[in-house]
């Protein structure tokens, strides 16, 4: 593609889903079963309002059923289906329906809560309705095609991605709402995070451990030996995962961060990354100052180069009583984000000194959620 878009400084550049792929593999393949001629370039139309003219490979016509792919381009989103090629074999019915089937690499589903019912091939909404209006301007409404969208390498690929851990099994999923893709598109993250509670809440489990990052995840699990399927990742978008969190009824949620994240959270900051809001060592030194520091105190930790540093300095001035002071203000401001409607504890830790303080609630749950065990 030839479009840009500036972010942080840096010229990005957009892609195209997987979901206008298949449509511009089969609208392609469409073309060539009705003319009997390969095809170099395909043009369709996105959601987005934008057009995408693509170049077609590896295009085939053998009697009956005709196929070909479209390579798939992610611009400077890190996105690991990247230069995938997606496939359409078209075939004519003998109606004027339009069927449209995931063959080989493309993931079936297996559990409740996904865009496509159980059993079916992960291919979402959008890109079914892009594929049938893209096949309907080539072949008109008289006639019928069935269409098996394939992905030869998209079962390798899967595994990387969050589809085992969503229930969709043996393939990539066939994607995208606007067609296009987003350089580091940040909805797209955070979707694909609030996807995971749904589904959970789809097996029964309405009892979570929320975790920021990796470290908090090794944390539980080496501690606590807790499951994985119960420890969920929130990266920096904690109060976006709470709203999903109420929005999908879950009853209780064991915060579990370092303090450089949850420090930002006790005062009221939900989206943690540090280009958005980064009140750590303020958020430290004004706690400080309530229990009596003195200037010169509260000055080092706000000139601490790091949150390490700074809680090495505040256990040296035997300050300590600020850890649990702060894991229940984390408590009560994600209780004050949920409307009180999710039971919530919070643990608190370091790397180098490891868990700091649990709240109270934290440490209700930590006893009575047995389920969470190995």
């Amino acid at each position: 593609m030839d479009k840009y878009m500036i972010k942080n400084g840096k010229r990005l550049q957009y892609g195209y889903t997987t979901g206008s792929c298949a449509a511009a593999a089969s609208k392609a393949a469409a073309n060539m079963l009705m003319t009997g001629e390969p095809l170099e370039e395909i043009t369709i139309a996105t959601p987005k309002g934008w057009d995408l003219k693509l170049r077609v490979i590896d295009p085939k016509i053998e009697g009956p059923w005709a196929s070909c792919s479209i390579k798939k381009d992610a611009g400077d989103d890190p996105d690991v289906t990247h230069g995938l090629l997606i496939y359409s074999k078209v075939k004519w019915r003998q109606d004027n329906k339009i069927n449209i089937q995931g063959g080989r690499g493309v993931g079936r589903v297996t559990k409740k809560g996904l865009p496509a019912a159980v059993g079916k091939a992960a291919i979402n909404p959008i890109p079914l309705q892009m594929i049938e209006k893209e096949v309907r301007e080539m072949i008109g409404y008289e006639k019928g095609l069935d269409i098996e969208i394939f992905v030869p390498k998209g079962e390798e690929i899967a595994k990387k991605t969050f589809n085992p851990r969503l229930g969709i099994e043996g393939g990539i999923s066939i994607l995208g709402t606007s067609g296009i893709v987003e350089p580091m598109s940040e909805e797209a993250w955070k979707d694909s995070l609030g996807l995971e509670i749904a589904m959970l809440k789809e097996e029964g489990i309405d009892k979570l451990i929320f975790v920021p990052g990796n470290y908090g995840r090794d944390l539980v699990k080496n501690t606590y030996q807790f499951q994985d399927k119960y420890i969920i990742k929130t990266s920096n978008f904690i109060g976006f995962m709470l709203d999903k969190a109420v929005e999908h009824g879950i009853k209780q949620i064991l915060l579990v961060g370092h303090l450089g994240k949850l420090a930002k959270v006790a005062g009221g900051i939900f989206h943690t990354h540090s280009r958005v809001a980064d009140g750590r060592r303020e958020i430290l030194a004004a706690y400080l100052a309530l229990l009596g520091a003195s200037p010169h105190e509260v000055k080092t930790v706000l000139t601490s180069n790091t949150t390490e540093e700074a809680v090495s300095y505040i256990r040296q001035i035997k300050k300590e009583k600020i850890f649990p002071i702060l894991a229940q203000k984390i408590t009560e401001k994600t209780r004050e984000r949920t409307e009180e409607k999710v039971q919530i504890g919070s643990v608190i830790f370091t790397m180098e000194e490891g868990i700091l303080a649990i709240c109270p609630e934290g440490k209700k749950l930590l006893e009575g959620c047995k389920e969470w065990k190995k």
